[in-house]
C-alpha cells in the first residue's frame, strides 16, 4: 500500500500528467455547463413540469444519456450518441465497402479520411435526431417563439452542440488522459447520481430492510462487472527462430482475450433499437390514439415482459455482431504465420482461423450472457421491489468499465514516466 502511494505522488510531481489531468477536469467542467445552456425559444419551467409529470421510460433512458440535458433541453440535448452511432456506421461500411476497407490498410492517411467520412455521418444523424427533437418539444406547447425560427435555431445549436462534445472528446484523448468520448457519457451518467442518491434515501427512510438489499446488490454487481471485465482467455503463442545445431527453438506468450470483447457497445445499441421504434411512435403517432400503437407503447415500456425480453435478445445480437465487426480471426492468423509464429497443436493459416473463431464465439457467449444479466438485474429488481432507482444496469455497467479503462490509462502513463526517467537517468550515466 506505501508503495502504491509513493508511486501515485510521484505520478503528481510530473508536470505533463498534472496539465493533462488539469485539461481533464476543465474540459469535463465546460461539458457540465454547456449542458446547462438552453436552446432559445422554450418556457424552461413549462417543459420541466411536463418532464417531471412523465411516466415514459424513454425520455429517461435518453435524459441519463445526455447528462440531464434532454430535461433542460440544452444545447447539449442530443448529446454524443449521434458520433458513437455514425462510427459504429462507418465501422461497418468498412468492413462491406471496398474503397473503405482498402483505406483501413493505408496508415495515417486512410485513417485521416475515415474520420472525415465519421464526421460527416455525425452531421447527418445529429440533423436527423435534431428535426426529432424540434419536433417533440413543439408539440408540448412549451415554445414561445414561432415556429419557423424555432426549428431553424434549435437545428443549429443541436447539431452544433454534438459537433463541439465531439471535437471535445477528441481533445480529451490527445490532451488529456483516457478516451474522451466514454469519459464524457461517464460524466453525463454521473451526473444523475445525486438523484438516485436522493431516491435512495426516501427508499431508505420508508423500508431499511429494502434500503439495504439495494447496497448490497449494488456492491455485488459492481464486483461482478469489475471480476468479468478483467477475465481473460489466454491462447498459448510459440515464436519460433531458426537455430543450425538445434533445429526450431522460440519463445512462448500467449493471446489475451478479453471475455468482454464488446465493451458497453451492445446495450447502448440495443437501448436505441428499442427507443428509436418507440420514440417515433410517441412523438408523431402517439396523439393519435391508434390501438396498436398504444399497445406497443407499453410493451415496450421499462419493467414490460416484452421490454425485457426482447431488450435481452438485442444485447446478446449485438454482442456477436459487435465483436464480429472488430475481431478478424483470419486476419490474426495471417499476421501470426507471417512473423513465424503459431499455436500448439494447430496448423497455421486457416485453421488457426477457424480455431482463434471458435474460441472467441464461445466467450462471447459468456460475455453476452454477463452483460445481459447485469443491464436486466436492476430492471427485474426496480418491478418487483418497486425500488425506482435512476442507477440502471446499462449506466451502472459504463460507470465501472469507464472508471477501470480510466485507471488502466494512468497505470499505463505511470509506466512510461517511469521507463522516461530511467532512460534519462542511463543516458546521465553512459555521459559521465
Amino acid at each position: 500500500m506505501a508503495a502504491n502511494q509513493h508511486l501515485v505522488l510521484e505520478l503528481f510531481k510530473s508536470s505533463e500528467f498534472k496539465q493533462r489531468l488539469i485539461f481533464l477536469l476543465a474540459a469535463l467542467f465546460v461539458f457540465r455547463i454547456g449542458a446547462h445552456i438552453p436552446v432559445p425559444g422554450v418556457d424552461a419551467a413549462a417543459l420541466n413540469d411536463f418532464y417531471q409529470n412523465s411516466t415514459n421510460g424513454i425520455l429517461n433512458m435518453l435524459n441519463m444519456f445526455s447528462g440531464g440535458s434532454l430535461e433542460r433541453f440544452s444545447i447539449f440535448a442530443i448529446g454524443i450518441m449521434p458520433y458513437i452511432s455514425a462510427s459504429i456506421v462507418v465501422q461497418l461500411a468498412s468492413e462491406i465497402i471496398p474503397t473503405l476497407k482498402a483505406l483501413k490498410k493505408e496508415g495515417e492517411a486512410g485513417r485521416k479520411i475515415i474520420t472525415k467520412y465519421t464526421r460527416l455521418c455525425t452531421v447527418f444523424l445529429a440533423t436527423l435526431q435534431g428535426v426529432a427533437a424540434a419536433a417533440f418539444v413543439y408539440q408540448q406547447n412549451v415554445v414561445v417563439i414561432g415556429q419557423i425560427e424555432f426549428y431553424f435555431s434549435t437545428i443549429i445549436c443541436l447539431v452544433t452542440g454534438t459537433m463541439f462534445l465531439m471535437w471535445l472528446g477528441e481533445q480529451i484523448t490527445e490532451r488529456g488522459i483516457g478516451n474522451g468520448i466514454s469519459l464524457i457519457i461517464m460524466a453525463g451518467i454521473a451526473s444523475g447520481i445525486p438523484l438516485g442518491v436522493s431516491q435512495f434515501l426516501n427508499v431508505a427512510t420508508n423500508n431499511l430492510a429494502l434500503a439495504l438489499i439495494v447496497v448490497i446488490s449494488v456492491l455485488f454487481l459492481v464486483y461482478i462487472v469489475v471480476y468479468f471485465e478483467s477475465a481473460q482467455r489466454k491462447i498459448p503463442v510459440h515464436y519460433a527462430r531458426n537455430s543450425n545445431s538445434q533445429g526450431f527453438l522460440g519463445k512462448s506468450n500467449h493471446l489475451p482475450f478479453k471475455l468482454n470483447m464488446a465493451g458497453v457497445i451492445p446495450p447502448i445499441f440495443a437501448s436505441s433499437i428499442i427507443l428509436f421504434p418507440v420514440t417515433i411512435i410517441g412523438w408523431f403517432g402517439g396523439s393519435n390514439n391508434v390501438g396498436w400503437m398504444q399497445k406497443l407503447l407499453l410493451w415496450l415500456q421499462h419493467g414490460n415482459s416484452v421490454y425485457i425480453s426482447f431488450f435481452a435478445v438485442s444485447i446478446i445480437f449485438f454482442c456477436y455482431f459487435y465483436t464480429a465487426l472488430v475481431f478478424s480471426p483470419k486476419e490474426m492468423a495471417e499476421n501470426l504465420k507471417k512473423s513465424g509464429a503459431f499455436v500448439p497443436g494447430v496448423r497455421p493459416g486457416i485453421q488457426t482461423s477457424l480455431y482463434l473463431e471458435n474460441v472467441v464465439m464461445r466467450i462471447t457467449l459468456w460475455g453476452a450472457v454477463y452483460i445481459t444479466v447485469i443491464c436486466l438485474i436492476p430492471e427485474l429488481f426496480s418491478s418487483v421491489l418497486g425500488a425506482g432507482l435512476s442507477l440502471g444496469g446499462t449506466s451502472l455497467l459504463i460507470l465501472v468499465v469507464v472508471a477501470m479503462d480510466f485507471s488502466t490509462q494512468v497505470s499505463s502513463y505511470r509506466v512510461s514516466q517511469q521507463y522516461e526517467q530511467l532512460m534519462k537517468k542511463y543516458n546521465r550515466d553512459i555521459v559521465s
